[in-house]
């Protein structure tokens, strides 16, 4: 029996099919159909036909010294412009050591597509030589992952892989490529859209909720904005901008929402938690005596925040310390894109599912018909009182002698010292706020966002969510990639430096003019600060020297560098920072500075974790 179908004609363009093509090739041209421009990629045996595949592609690819080093400066490339950076490799260890790449992308927003070769289909499950499950593996830690099956399918899945990783909230995809279909050949498809049943990313807020937002905002005496990640990644910094100067309502933000708003604009507050601004904190949560120990009542001097207005944030637990004391008083409006987000750690009174962009440009054009007519003068001086009493401050202490390290070099010349917040803070003055900054994980991450003010969204590059050691070297490689017209920076430790010191091969090979300025004291900071507040100073295998010359550096990061043909110098006297800087900003090429710091040092303020503002060093 003959069945006539009906179907609805639609505007939409047809697909377009190719000539026939490898796998591998499909694969390539489908990256160049979605305008890749480079990628970072180490071959290996599931991987290398794609490679030759490479070699006849427009695309650059770039050979990092490690996966890991690749996957990272691939998620630092999505993060400097918003779209996906792309990594690659084989089967098996080149495919696990992406993971934790992936895993920071992951937790971070971060766009990224990773590209693994897999054994071939037949393979698959039988334990052959490089043959690891990454598809189940990285299950937790991706936005979305495909193990293609089909090579009819690559077109397709590539499209989809990048549609899915920036759009909504940005995060990681998994393409993982059997090796049987890298060389199995079609007639490709190539699809003119993406068609997704179930996944909508364009998520709007109701204009009753946002109205009920500005019924809020009149009502309240001491409101707050609380600003994260999500404002930077849905490109919305502009529409903050402009709600802040139409509300006068003061601004803080998590690490990860640096640069979202100016940091030198007066109704910046910086960041907060765990090591940000004393004033942030306060304006958030209220100003406490400070407590002796945990078992002291709370005993509020000043009242904080009466409304918080939380945008693109996840109320990450180094920024609320002990919840349920984090804005225990105000009342908090939550928008964010990502729903599960909301009431997750911090109950909130009003939760909004929506693109922040698209909430902040309605919010905006509502205020524009029915301005504020508050301007929060009491609550606005509070906080500059706050701000002239703790502001983010260093000095050289007698301590610094203990510093064996620098000892044979000091002499008595204490006063020569660098310590790690001048050498940022001199960084920010020599480049005047305008470099790109990336960071590896630890004390130099925390010093970096509180010395260097960051006035431009996709400025400031670190491992927050995730907290990465050996993430700021390649991150810095990836942003130079994305944005070669600007100066790029590593601030970094000289543990988190070591662990990915092998991407200086990468950078001179590859001609990327990153540079890195060690904070260099000898020890794995962070930890070493944990043991100096809670172990009574007990190291507990925190010393990155050599024990056997307790007064020597070690390793020699300057002769390391050398041995890539980067160049590089050591700085240990205040006298000598400015102008070694200022050779390190001047040279075309990589460069390594490695600054010598006493590990004396502790990151101030400091919220130990799960306490609460009461429980401040400040």
């Amino acid at each position: 029996m003959n069945t006539k179908i009906r179907t609805k004609k639609t505007n939409a363009p047809k697909a377009e099919i190719g000539e026939v093509m490898l796998g591998r090739d499909i694969l390539v041209r489908a990256l160049e159909r979605e305008g890749v421009e480079c990628l970072f990629a180490y071959p290996g045996g599931a991987s290398m036909e794609i490679h030759q595949s490479l070699t006849r592609s427009t695309i650059r690819t770039i050979l990092p010294r490690h996966e890991q080093g690749g996957a990272f400066a691939a998620g630092a490339y999505g993060r400097a412009t918003g779209r996906p950076g792309v990594c690659m490799a084989t089967s098996g260890p080149g495919a696990t050591n992406l993971v934790t790449g992936i895993a920071d992308a992951y937790m971070d927003s971060a766009p990224l597509v990773a590209i693994t070769g897999q054994v071939p289909q037949s393979m698959i499950g039988k334990g052959a030589f490089q043959e690891t499950d990454f598809f189940g593996m990285t299950l937790p830690i991706v936005k979305h992952s495909y193990l293609i099956t089909d090579v009819n399918d690559i077109a397709r899945i590539v499209k989809e892989a990048f549609y899915i990783a920036r759009t909504g909230r940005p995060g990681p995809v998994v393409i993982d490529f059997p090796k049987n279909l890298q060389q199995a050949k079609t007639h490709p498809i190539w699809p003119s859209q993406v068609n997704l049943p179930g996944y909508n990313p364009d998520k709007r807020a109701d204009d009753l909720a946002l109205n009920e937002i500005i019924g809020l905002i009149e009502k309240a005496d001491r409101p707050v904005l609380y600003c994260g990640g999500g404002i930077i990644t849905g490109d919305a910094a502009d529409e903050l901008r402009q709600f802040v100067e139409a509300t006068q309502i003061p601004v803080t933000t998590t690490l990860m929402g640096c640069g979202a708003f100016p940091e030198t604009n007066p109704l910046s507050l910086r960041w907060l938690g765990m090591h940000g601004a004393a004033f942030a904190n306060w304006a958030v949560s209220g100003e406490f005596k400070q407590r002796k120990s945990a078992d002291e009542p709370l005993m509020q001097l000043k009242a904080g925040a009466d409304l918080l207005l939380a945008f693109g944030v996840r109320f990450d637990d180094r920024v609320t310390g002990k919840v349920d004391e984090f804005c225990r008083t105000g009342t908090i409006v939550h928008i964010d894109i990502d729903q599960s987000e909301h009431n997750k750690n911090r109950k909130v009174q009003l939760a909004i599912e929506s693109d922040i962009k698209y909430a902040l440009r309605r919010l905006n054009e509502m205020i524009r018909r029915r301005p504020i007519a508050k301007k929060f003068t009491a609550w606005r001086e509070q906080i500059q009182e706050w701000k002239a009493r703790a502001p983010f401050h260093y000095g050289v202490t007698e301590e610094v002698s203990r510093s064996e390290h620098m000892r044979n070099h000091l002499q008595g010349r204490e006063s020569e010292v660098i310590l790690p917040q001048m050498a940022i803070e001199t960084l920010y003055e020599l480049t005047k706020g305008e470099a790109i900054i990336t960071t590896g994980v630890g004390q130099h991450q925390m010093w970096t966002g509180q010395y260097y003010k960051f006035t431009h969204p996709r400025q400031f590059l670190t491992s927050a969510g995730l907290g990465s050691m050996g993430f700021g070297y390649p991150a810095a490689l990836g942003a130079k990639v994305a944005r070669p017209d600007k100066q790029v920076v590593d601030i970094d430790g000289d543990g988190s430096f070591l662990m990915n010191v092998q991407e200086l091969a990468t950078a001179h090979i590859e001609n990327i003019a990153a540079k890195a300025m060690i904070l260099n004291n000898q020890h794995l900071g962070m930890v070493m600060q944990w043991e100096d507040k809670f172990f009574q100073g007990n190291r507990g295998h925190t010393y990155l020297g050599d024990p056997e010359k307790r007064g020597e550096l070690y390793p020699d990061y300057v002769a390391m560098a050398h041995s890539f043909n980067v160049p590089a110098q050591r700085v240990m006297y205040k006298k000598d920072l400015r102008r070694a800087l200022q050779e390190m900003l001047d040279s075309d090429r990589p460069y390594v500075l490695d600054v010598v710091c006493p590990y004396t040092e502790h990151v101030i303020p400091f919220i130990p974790a799960n306490r609460t503002v009461a429980d401040m060093i400040y």
